[in-house]
């Protein structure tokens, strides 16, 4: 999906329709979760420090995400995706792996195209966003093509073509090449793919090791036979807070990751695990990461052992110069608990009411603290509201005692009026997102796809012939 947050935040607010939109936390150090097209030209982009994206667009409407909002479009999206095929590989809210050749929607180049076509048409007809889809014979290449369609266009890439089209892309395209491995390739000569292609597997290895330099080499040839998988497990589960001002007071710290230790097992329960290996990350106030862990003898959901867990691995660290961050997470994830062993889990549980579990997207974005005045914090930035007499709105801004609120809605087909109140005004309510997309009346379908627009149920099924193995990604922004 195109810039994905931005663009479902833009299509709710006819206000910011072709304005800059950053999405992502908005205290000191938040960071941008996404940041619109045409954010993007004055600078501003993904994980940028949320303090440098308003430095350098100080224009921009800065909101806070909505992740159950994006969340009920990506659900919509993925139903479209699993009536292509049965081989649907979600890697995110926006993004994911499609086996077009599993669904009998592609036979060659051109049936490919076709269903690649039907479905941006269909994403936009049942959620008015746009999604780029890149199509090739293997999930890497895949990927590459869909960023090269960005923003709302399509890229196919033929069997046969791969190597012609890695050779000039520089050498960050490939999976796997960050930063650093980028400046070491630069330093012994390699800035293309074709020059990590031409020097060789025994060379990479030398210069990155085994499995990373024999991973790389197949990848400058083309070659990736990663199949699509359906389900992908959960391999841990976390949760982290960064402070708008550095934690001193060793007990507050103390404090937090308790906190943080509860928040995560009541996503590990809400997700059906448990896990053994406890690990609490701290960044201190010069950047500096530290992570500990430590492995239990069985899998738990326990607060309390969780929580003793990660305060043991505190008493390891020193805080005394401050943290700006504080992490708690669980992995080594299991379906059981050691007290299941012994079956004693089921009547400590019984009845306990579990949260629903928060998404990747979340661990992106700073989480805010909290208002000092609890009157205020039901009023976030970009959330949406209701009034008792003007109706549908969101929140454009709060502080000291009053609100400010635009009444528009995703139909409205003028920037709406604004009206500021008194946070405890009886009349003002936190709403739940209105739909991007009205479905008429009895249009949906069982899975809650419109069924109003071109469907790809309808799309040509597998002909005899040659498998052209096309893949379809749509790309995170």
């Amino acid at each position: 999906m195109d810039a994905f947050f931005a663009a479902a935040e833009q299509a709710s607010k006819p206000s910011l329709r072709g304005k800059p939109v950053i999405v992502g936390g908005l205290g000191p150090r938040g960071v941008v979760a996404t940041a619109s097209y045409e954010a993007r030209r004055f600078g501003a982009r993904s994980a940028m420090p949320m303090a440098q994206a308003r430095r350098l667009c100080p224009n921009g409407a800065y909101l806070v995400p909505r992740f159950g909002f994006y969340r009920s479009i990506s659900e919509q999206v993925m139903a479209l995706l699993g009536r292509l095929s049965p081989l649907v590989e979600p890697l995110s809210l926006d993004e994911a792996f499609v086996d077009l050749e599993a669904g009998g929607v592609a036979w060659d180049a051109s049936s490919a195209r076709e269903a690649g076509e039907r479905l941006r048409a269909d994403i936009r007809a049942v959620t008015g966003l746009t999604g780029s889809v890149g199509l090739a014979g293997s999930k890497m290449l895949a990927k590459i093509a869909s960023e090269e369609a960005k923003p709302d266009g399509l890229v196919l890439i033929e069997p046969g073509t791969e190597r012609e089209r890695l050779a000039p892309m520089p050498v960050r395209t490939l999976p796997g090449v960050g930063p650093a491995t980028g400046e070491h390739l630069r330093r012994a000569g390699m800035t293309t793919v074709a020059d990590l292609a031409e020097a060789g597997e025994d060379e990479l290895v030398r210069l990155l090791g085994k499995a990373h330099g024999a991973s790389l080499h197949r990848m400058a040839l083309g070659l990736d036979d990663r199949p699509v998988v359906a389900e992908r497990d959960t391999k841990s589960v976390s949760v982290e807070d960064t402070f708008d001002v550095d934690l001193h007071d060793r007990v507050r710290v103390m404090n937090e990751v308790g906190r943080l230790a509860d928040r995560c097992v009541q996503r590990l329960r809400a997700s059906g695990h448990s896990g053994r290996t406890i690990v609490l990350k701290v960044r201190r106030y010069d950047f500096s990461t530290l992570t500990r862990s430590e492995t239990l003898r069985g899998p738990t959901d326990d607060p309390a052992v969780v929580r003793e867990a990660a305060g043991r691995l505190l008493d390891s660290v020193d805080t005394t110069g401050g943290v700006r961050l504080l992490g708690v997470g669980v992995s080594g994830l299991a379906d059981f608990t050691q007290e299941d062993l012994f079956a004693q889990a089921a009547g400590e549980l019984a009845g306990q009411e579990e949260p629903a579990v928060a998404d990747e997207a979340d661990a992106a974005v700073a989480e805010q603290a909290e208002p000092e005045d609890p009157a205020e914090r039901r009023w976030v930035a970009g959330h949406d509201v209701r009034h008792a007499e003007f109706g549908p709105g969101w929140v454009q801004g709060s502080g000291v005692g009053r609100v400010t609120v635009r009444f528009e809605t995703p139909t409205s087909t003028a920037p709406g009026r604004v009206r500021t109140f008194m946070v405890d005004d009886p009349a003002l309510e936190p709403s739940e997102p209105l739909p991007l997309v009205a479905a008429p009346e009895g249009s949906e379908g069982e899975d809650g796809v419109d069924q109003t627009s071109s469907s790809p149920a309808s799309l040509p099924k597998s002909r005899s012939g040659p498998a052209g193995g096309s893949g379809a990604a749509m790309s995170r922004p």
